[in-house]
């Protein structure tokens, strides 16, 4: 049997192993239509059910020994590896994904369960000093039942980074991917821990509409929810979660910048711009939005990548040899080509592409842009590369914050220049000498404004702070003595 044999989770969902779903979706292959499959379709009462069973199985977790905790981890990173071409094959059909972004999901899915096996043995807190005879800790322990509520773009990775420290650090997790990537976002993470070890009841995996997010928010049992998506759906959660009481940890959108400093080199800078935007379609929430060039550079570069944008191919990665896949669905696609041609009329120059293939659009190039044009404020979540020229890192710096995002960024050329305006620059991460897309799992991830509320994915540290809460703990030789 393959780990994704359809018969083990075809119309089920997963919690104390696999039980048939109330309701059903059928699983859509983007590039074609094909039904691939059906997932089963949680209801808010059977995520009330799952809640609670999470509760009770998370206590028994939470006092399970390091090492067998670590061990589940190590094991599920070992499962990616056995299993990486069929798990490729299913990012590649279900989430529209090139075999080489495919590869690259797989291979830090694999890397976030090894960094996460470590955590059960990091230090979980501090010894403090006291005024009174006795001993004081700082304590870390498990936050209790944690939501993970995951996108359609980076699947896997955009779940499992959640997942695999929160179960590392004792928790139990109610998983609800999108239901357009139940299976790669979903089915395999549920399958992968189910093979590993992970005793039943730990992990539940809820596929589902709006109302089901509602409810692994809203459910009394849970603790800490864990979003990744866009920012008006995090804005969302977060308010929920406020008035729950509720911490929320929220990855949410960018408009990323790109800076050509002078004197860099353009064919890599062009070559970098283009990966930046083009990877996976543009469905990143790191993609480089806009792209902004010293003017002494700005037509060489504008005519660099747009003969990049003209030289890659767009079709069905599942059976062509393309660097473009197609856009997750027909509403995305439609979307993305209004935010082009209103930019057009509105005087923006069509440099390269701006055409619908199939499913696919074409890598895109815009110049002669406003900063109020919808292609440059808007999140546009596709192949498409707004450029802009600048003249100082004054204005290079005003122009990067001038927007309501602040995930990443990236600055290309002399390094001194590129330090200086990097203290400037309001992001959660900045890569000198390279474009905004980068992801590590020991590696602080995170955005400010409304990208996010900050690091929280990546690294022990930014684990243990997302996923455990802190208690203080006291100790004395003898009961104390007190006044009444």
């Amino acid at each position: 049997m393959t780990l994704l044999d359809s018969d083990v989770w075809s119309k089920r969902l997963f919690g104390d192993g696999w039980k048939d779903a109330t309701g059903e979706q059928p699983v859509v292959e983007p590039a074609t239509g094909d039904r691939l499959g059906t997932v089963g379709l949680a209801t808010v009462e059977e995520v009330g059910r799952a809640a609670a069973r999470a509760a009770e199985a998370q206590r028994a977790w939470a006092v399970t020994s390091p090492q067998e905790r670590a061990a589940v981890l190590r094991r599920a990173g070992e499962l990616f590896t056995e299993h990486a071409a069929e798990i490729e094959d299913w990012l590649v059909r279900e989430a529209g994904s090139v075999r080489a972004k495919a590869g690259f999901e797989v291979g830090l899915a694999r890397g976030e369960c090894f960094e996460c096996a470590a955590l059960p043995t990091c230090p979980q807190g501090e010894v403090l000093t006291s005024e009174e005879p006795r001993w004081s800790f700082a304590r870390r322990r498990p936050a209790g039942v944690v939501s993970v509520i995951a996108p359609f773009n980076f699947p896997l990775i955009l779940g499992l980074r959640s997942v695999a420290p929160a179960l590392a650090l004792g928790n139990a997790v109610l998983l609800k991917p999108d239901p357009r990537t139940a299976v790669s976002g979903g089915v395999v993470i549920a399958r992968v821990f189910e093979e590993a070890g992970l005793p039943p009841g730990v992990l539940h995996l809820l596929p589902g509409d709006g109302s089901v997010g509602e409810a692994v928010v809203e459910a009394p049992e849970v603790r800490v929810v864990s979003f990744t998506g866009s920012t008006p759906v995090g804005r969302a959660i977060g308010e929920r979660a406020g008035r729950l009481l509720k911490r929320a940890h929220l990855e949410l959108g960018g408009n990323n910048a790109l800076v050509v400093l002078p004197g860099a080199d353009v064919g890599k800078a062009a070559s970098a711009g283009a990966f930046g935007s083009y990877l996976h379609q543009g469905q990143i929430c790191m993609t480089t939005g806009r792209h902004i060039v010293h003017e002494s550079l700005l037509e060489e570069y504008t005519a660099a990548l747009a003969a990049k944008a003209r030289a890659l191919p767009v079709g069905d990665p599942a059976r062509e040899d393309v660097a473009l896949g197609p856009i997750i669905d027909r509403r995305q696609l439609e979307r993305v080509h209004r935010i082009v041609t209103e930019s057009v009329a509105a005087g923006a120059t069509l440099a390269a592409g701006g055409e619908i293939v199939g499913a696919g659009y074409r890598a895109t190039v815009l110049t002669g842009l406003t900063t109020d044009m919808p292609a440059w404020r808007e999140e546009i979540f596709g192949p498409v590369a707004p450029v802009i020229g600048f003249s100082s890192p004054e204005e290079a710096a005003r122009i990067v914050n001038d927007c309501e995002y602040g995930l990443s960024v990236g600055i290309l050329g002399d390094v001194g220049t590129a330090m200086r305006l990097a203290d400037r620059i309001d992001s959660g991460k900045v890569h000198i000498n390279e474009q905004t897309v980068s992801d590590e799992p020991n590696a602080p991830f995170g955005g400010v404004k409304a990208s996010g509320t900050g690091s929280r994915f990546g690294g022990a540290a930014a684990n243990v702070e997302a996923f455990t809460e802190t208690q203080w703990l006291t100790v004395r030789p003898d009961i104390a003595e007190y006044p009444f």
